[in-house]
């Protein structure tokens, strides 16, 4: 089976969040799965761009806003497990940033140039997998707009990977989306807006999301488009992301300081512990607590600092975090090192190398969201043999049980709160100083398999759904 991924971001050519490791590995794996998928994205002014060889597919002009864009498609050269082609349209895509405050043209201007495109293959692909609301008005427009009548029965499945983020744009600007039967403008409308997410909702011929709990959560709270899920409830269902095993994978992957697996994991991770503890100036024999990801509300770091200027007063442990967002966390966080030096560091940016021995070097890691659709980190952590401590909600909910349960084997909040989180990492120590349970979880949580492979046939199941 033939299927295009249509996405903002794609690991490792241009990563943000969860959504371009997902769109990194999913065509990997149905490929390996004797399907054929591929990539289109846009091309941004990224360093793998810059150090890498493309071939120029097709070239055209892109009527949009009063202006004319000239665009083209590459093709990149390099194998990464799949085909990946790029929109290359530089007034508007060629930036040093994937996403903006400006990115509602972008992004319309991406999804008109990928269709234009695809127009002109002699065999269309038979599924359309559009993930995001960058790429939720590509559904309508294979539907509705005349210019891509040739589309129209081509199965579409739009991933919802994160609902908080819809990609509203006032209907002043309803002339940017190709001519179509005015008639249908409700299907691109909610609550008085364009809205992408809700667009792609009503007119895709399947809607996912990344976890089954986050199906279940989103038709109680989905920023506003609760009505409009449990209406489509019937083509909605909810599949588990996996992770790439073979990029994460500690007993092969090149950015630790010592691979490592089941069978040597103590002395594996021991290593990749004291490494961090050299750098940070971290008591090695102390329980090391990670966090990894963005500053943003729905993560729950806005608790962080008077969670741990209180906590690290409290109790004997060590804490890294590494991240960037929300500028008043940052300086919260930042803060901190002045104040608990030798207990805390805060480093702030993304940095993959580092992230890496943090999954590997720590003991347990923290991911206290309010939301979470399925959550990759706390796989990452499973996989590296580091205990997750976690809050009970989308993908965290489906993956992590609780170690005081029969069969558990990690930490669960029961919210996301200071009060939560304390008792949670007490709960954390005490596994610690348990030596015999502290490995017994090491080694269990090391045997769970998170890869693709399942939730990849999960997909094509639902494909054959769609073709029949």
């Amino acid at each position: 089976m033939a299927i295009i991924h249509i996405a903002a971001e794609c690991f490792p050519i241009a990563k943000v969040g969860g959504l371009a490791d997902v769109v990194g590995a999913l065509p990997k794996y149905q490929n390996k799965n004797n399907q054929k998928a591929e990539v289109i994205m846009p091309f941004y002014n990224v360093p793998f761009l810059h150090n890498h060889k493309f071939t120029t597919l097709y070239e055209d002009e892109l009527p949009l806003n009063g202006k004319k864009y000239f665009f083209t498609i590459k093709q990149l050269k390099s194998d990464i497990g799949f085909s990946i082609y790029f929109v290359d349209i530089p007034e508007l895509l060629y930036t040093d940033y994937v996403y903006s405050q400006k990115d509602t043209l972008r992004f319309v201007a991406f999804q008109i140039a990928t269709l234009k495109w695809i127009t002109t293959w002699e065999i269309h692909p038979e599924v359309v997998h559009v993930h995001d609301h960058h790429t939720g008005l590509i559904p309508f427009m294979m539907t509705q707009c005349y210019q891509f009548g040739t589309l129209k029965m081509i199965p579409t499945v739009f991933t919802i990977h994160n609902a908080q983020y819809q990609g509203w744009f006032s209907h002043n600007h309803i002339e940017w989306i190709p001519k179509f039967d005015f008639s249908k403008v409700g299907l691109l409308d909610w609550d008085g807006m364009i809205n992408p997410m809700a667009a792609a909702i009503k007119c895709a011929w399947a809607v996912t999301t990344v976890s089954p709990s986050y199906m279940k959560e989103l038709q109680i709270n989905a920023n506003g488009l609760e009505s409009l899920l449990t209406h489509e409830k019937d083509k909605c269902v909810g599949i588990l992301n996996g992770i790439d095993v073979e990029v994460w994978n500690p007993e092969t992957d090149a950015l630790l300081k010592k691979n490592y697996k089941r069978t040597n994991l103590v002395t594996g991770k021991k290593t990749n512990k004291n490494w961090l503890c050299e750098q940070y100036n971290f008591h090695k024999d102390k329980p090391l607590i990670v966090f990894i990801g963005r500053f943003v509300h729905d993560k729950g770091c806005d608790l962080f600092g008077k969670l741990f200027s209180e906590f690290l007063l409290e109790m004997d442990c060590s804490v890294l975090i590494l991240g960037s967002g929300d500028v008043t966390i940052q300086n919260e966080l930042e803060h901190l090192n002045t104040l608990f030096i030798g207990k805390y560091k805060y480093v702030s940016g993304y940095n993959e190398p580092l992230s890496h021995i943090m999954y590997a070097g720590a003991d347990f890691l923290l991911m206290p969201s309010r939301v979470e659709p399925c959550g990759l980190n706390q796989m990452y952590a499973l996989r590296y043999g580091t205990i997750p401590i976690v809050n009970q909600v989308g993908g965290l909910k489906d993956t992590v049980v609780d170690f005081k349960t029969p069969n558990g084997f990690g930490v669960v909040m029961n919210e996301c709160s200071i009060l939560e989180m304390k008792i949670a990492i007490k709960n954390a120590n005490q596994i610690y100083a348990d030596s015999v349970l502290f490995k017994s979880l090491k080694n269990q949580i090391m045997k769970i398999d998170h890869s693709w492979i399942a939730s990849a046939k999960e997909y094509q199941q639902l494909y054959k759904k769609l073709k029949v």
